[in-house]
């Protein structure tokens, strides 16, 4: 087994990748950038770092998720109904399938793992 620190030294802009705009957007432009950290075999699972600046988009989550938000300021309202305030150290888990709308008040970074 082997480990994949997710810096070696602080993080600066130019670590990031231009991710693009969130496709699916209600209101806004977020933009997202981010770290790749590792990816799986096949593409199966994923872990890296994600940030993104304030907009309003539909949410589909394709995979489990588990994120640990770091900075800013978001709500994750589930097409149910359910709310979730992510404020910093917040950690969630979305499951496969989670539907909804996020809106993200303040540039929000998350670490994430994907399966």
């Amino acid at each position: 087994m082997t480990m994949t620190p997710l810096m070696r030294k602080p993080l600066d802009e130019t670590d990031l990748k231009d991710w693009g705009i969130i496709p699916t957007m209600i209101e806004g432009e977020s933009k997202v950038s981010g770290k790749l950290i590792h990816k799986g075999p096949d593409g199966q699972s994923e872990c890296g770092l994600w940030i993104c600046t304030p907009g309003t988009w539909d949410c589909h989550v394709t995979r489990d998720e588990f994120c640990h938000f770091l900075e800013g300021r978001s709500t994750y309202v589930h097409e149910n109904g359910e709310v979730i305030e992510i404020v910093p150290d917040t950690a969630a888990f979305f499951p496969q399938d989670w539907k909804g709308v996020c809106t993200v008040h303040e540039t929000i970074k998350k670490v994430y793992m994907i399966r």
